[in-house]
């Protein structure tokens, strides 16, 4: 501020002050009245004189005064200074003391001098705060006139344009000093400042600033060429810059203050985040001590924040990890930065656990480690699950044993040894004996308790190195590496027959099973996994046909059966599924005292293009093997079925058909509802087809049968047990079921004359079936001795070689069903 005040009284002449304000360069008066500022006169006011009327400029001081005077405390800072100049719309503001006293004055001039703007200044054009629209004057106006205009316009200083002369300025400071000098008329072309400085456009507006300071004037000229561009002054550089500075700050404080509310955002969302997250969090000094821990550190170690503060990490330490460990770990994480891994530590607890950590250095602007951050994840879960899907994959779910996978991976392996050291090695191929009957009879959990106890013996008679693994169901593979002499396998073929042989005690019960084995060798019989798998079960298999519960070694012939076994099973199932190749033959059951027709049995034949005339005692055990019992069942039922109705429409007299069903069939749910369609569909009349079943089909089943049984009577089948005696029999449950009809088995007429056994037991069973009032069908009759034999026994009917041969359908109605016609 100005500390040396230009002041008069209010009566002082108008004249007289504006002097004294031209001879000491001052823009404003102060007027006191008894030590008060009671107004002020500015350079601005002087405009507002009528400078045509001389006497106006005599009249006292306080009649073109401006009141109230605008005033700060002089502790205001220029920033403050200036908003007020802004808002009270003036440049002039008196500074006073805490007792109001006048100490000075602060004019625009002032802020653009001393406000400390120059770094703001040197970024900024002229064009950003030049008046872009001057008062350009004629130099013909006169003084009155261009004090008009420039109040009118509000400007504070006019550009003076005369022809043949340079430009020239006229400012409100110049009226101060004409009021006293010159009359108004005056052209203000004689008046004009001479020559008039000038400043580009582009040029900085501190450049401006300083041509005005160093050259003592208030306004520039902008020149863009020769044209008048605009006119600057400190006005228009305190105007502008201010509001462009305050814009400025304004945008500064606030991109400031939305960059600390995301930093505080930021800060707030990452402290939930480590507070919320599910990965134990450790931030230690450079030192190594615990500065912070997260909540989930508490939860996965059990130690508290307050109990871990200022330690070091090593309270977690399991001990299972030696200081190389540690070592190398630290070596990484100064080279590189970080370290990641899995480690063992130990709970509060004591429970140990592992983690997958990650330790990152944090570093300062120098490079210097400043903390080390922790992050760790108890993944004890994660490897024991892990461990378990292994488990899985690799080993069977009941004994424990190698699955299939694994016994397939050390197999490889062990071929490759056993190539390399030109040794043998052994596969061997079990399969117990029997084992569904286990199932069927004790129940499925006492089956998986007899595998257990198998798999158990069988591992004790092994030797350390050798593999037991489990295929499945009864099935099980013995893998016998390095063997020096490859009869070796045989011994332990049999050391394990002898081992499953022994009794096994189930639910307090003791019983026996056995097992067939079949055992290939490397090199001898095979070179790759896959094959000595494949010729062992070969081995097993003729092991099973060949009376089971012993080995068989593969040799040549047994695969050519195996490939045979297969190419029939194939064209079985081609057979059974078009019906080509398949065919019923008939034989005759006749009365026994005059041989005549009474019934038949359809007896199943298979005639194939490359097998020839297969036997029914190697495709129907094939067919059970295979899953196609039903299918075939269902197949020659139908065959049955139909032929009668083409013996009915040849004008025949047919008698019953008696077919076979196995146990598969029988218990089929719909059974009752296809041979009731058949029937419908062939409109074949009530008794000719007849059902035989052997008791095993029977065999704990008794109460569920007598339902099905009747039904089938109701359809008006008569139903008979073949092979009576042979099997399971038991005289109780022949008074519960709906049976018509026993087969009494071949073996015992065969044997009549010659074992008193087949003799007794005949004669108890034809007498309790004609008690029962049973029929009683002989099979396998075949000489006029065994003929008269039965004429002992109450025998309905006989069946065999002796009486007829089983016959295809046309020679039989042609024999039998003719002679049934013509005799009846």
């Amino acid at each position: 501020m100005h500390t040396g005040l230009l002041t008069c009284s209010p009566d002082t002449p108008l004249r007289e002050a504006a002097a004294s304000m031209a001879s000491r360069r001052c823009s404003s008066v102060l007027i006191l009245e008894q030590g008060r500022a009671v107004g002020i006169w500015t350079e601005r006011d002087s405009l507002r004189l009528d400078f045509s009327c001389p006497d106006s400029l005599n009249q006292p001081i306080r009649r073109v005064m401006s009141r109230p005077v605008h005033s700060l405390p002089r502790h205001t800072s220029l920033t403050e200074a200036a908003r007020w100049l802004r808002q009270w719309r003036c440049r002039h503001v008196l500074v006073v003391d805490d007792e109001q006293r006048p100490l000075g004055m602060v004019s625009q001039t002032d802020m653009a001098l001393k406000q400390g703007l120059e770094p703001y200044l040197s970024l900024r054009d002229v064009r950003e705060a030049m008046d872009a629209t001057p008062l350009v004057l004629n130099g013909d106006l006169s003084l009155s006139r261009a004090a008009a205009a420039m109040l009118e316009q509000d400007k504070d200083a006019a550009v003076v344009h005369t022809a043949g002369a340079p430009l020239g300025i006229i400012t409100e400071r110049d009226m101060v000093r004409y009021i006293a000098r010159h009359p108004g008329a005056t052209p203000i072309g004689e008046l004009a400042s001479r020559p008039l400085l000038s400043v580009a456009p582009t040029d900085t507006l501190l450049h401006a600033r300083d041509l005005l300071i160093n050259h003592r004037v208030r306004h520039l000229a902008v020149l863009d060429g020769e044209r008048i561009a605009g006119l600057l002054g400190f006005r228009q550089i305190i105007d502008g810059v201010e509001h462009g500075y305050l814009q400025e700050v304004r945008q500064l404080l606030e991109q400031r203050d939305q960059a600390l509310l995301r930093s505080r955002l930021n800060l707030q969302l990452a402290e939930r985040v480590i507070e919320a997250s599910l990965e134990g969090i450790i931030i230690t000094d450079a030192g190594g001590r615990i500065e912070f821990v997260n909540p989930a550190f508490t939860h996965t170690t059990g130690y508290s924040a307050e109990e871990v503060m200022g330690r070091t990490p090593a309270l977690l330490s399991s001990g299972r990890h030696d200081a190389a460990f540690y070592r190398a770990m630290w070596q990484t994480l100064n080279e590189q930065g970080y370290w990641r891994g899995e480690i063992w530590n130990r709970r509060k607890s004591g429970q140990l656990y592992l983690e997958l950590l990650t330790i990152t250095a944090i570093q300062d602007d120098g490079g210097n480690i400043t903390n080390f951050a922790a992050l760790f994840t108890d993944i004890t879960h994660i490897r024991e699950n892990e461990d378990r899907i292994r488990q899985l994959a690799y080993y069977d779910a009941l004994t424990g044993l190698p699955n299939r996978r694994l016994l397939e991976d050390r197999l490889a392996l062990a071929v490759r040894h056993a190539h390399r050291s030109r040794r043998h090695l052994a596969v061997i191929f079990i399969d117990l004996d029997h084992f569904k009957q286990v199932n069927d009879t004790l129940g499925h959990a006492a089956g998986d308790e007899l595998l257990l106890e198998v798999s158990r013996r069988i591992r004790a008679r092994l030797r350390e190195d050798d593999t037991l693994a489990r295929l499945g169901g009864d099935e099980f593979i013995v893998l016998l590496p390095e063997l020096e002499q490859a009869d070796e396998a045989s011994r332990i073929a049999q050391r394990l027959i002898d081992a499953v042989a022994e009794p096994f005690y189930i639910r307090n019960q003791p019983f026996r099973i056995g097992c067939s084995l079949g055992v290939s060798l490397y090199p001898d019989d095979a070179d790759t996994p896959e094959t000595l798998l494949h010729h062992a079960d070969s081995a097993m298999y003729q092991a099973k046909q060949e009376g089971r519960n012993d080995y068989r070694l593969y040799s040549q012939d047994m695969n050519h059966q195996q490939h045979r076994a297969l190419a029939m099973e194939t064209a079985l199932r081609d057979a059974v599924e078009s019906g080509d190749g398949l065919s019923l033959h008939y034989q005759p059951q006749v009365h026994r005292h005059d041989r005549t027709l009474a019934g038949v049995e359809a007896l199943a034949r298979w005639q194939h293009p490359d097998f020839g005339r297969v036997s029914p005692a190697d495709f129907i055990p094939l067919a059970e093997r295979a899953g196609l019992m039903v299918a075939l069942g269902r197949t020659l039922l139908g065959q049955a079925i139909r032929q009668q109705r083409r013996w009915l429409d040849q004008g025949l007299v047919p008698v019953p058909v008696s077919v076979n069903l196995s146990a598969q069939q029988f218990w089929q749910h719909d059974l009752l509802v296809q041979l009731r369609q058949l029937l419908a569909e062939h409109q074949l009349p009530a008794g000719l087809i007849n059902i035989e079943l052997t008791e095993s089909v029977l065999l704990d089943k008794q109460q569920q049968a007598i339902p099905l049984l009747n039904s089938l009577r109701e359809l008006g089948c008569a139903i008979a047990i073949d092979d009576f005696g042979t099997g399971y029999s038991s005289l109780s449950y022949l008074q519960d079921l709906p049976v018509d009809v026993l087969k009494i088995d071949r073996s015992f007429i065969q044997r009549l004359g010659e074992s008193r056994s087949s003799a007794a037991i005949l004669a108890a069973v034809t007498g309790l079936a004609r008690e029962l009032a049973f029929h009683v069908v002989a099979e396998g009759v075949e000489t006029e001795a065994q003929m008269q034999a039965l004429e002992r026994y109450p025998v309905d009917l006989v069946q065999g070689y002796l009486t007829g041969r089983p016959l295809p359908a046309s020679d039989f109605a042609a024999l039998w069903l003719g002679k049934t016609r013509h005799q009846g």
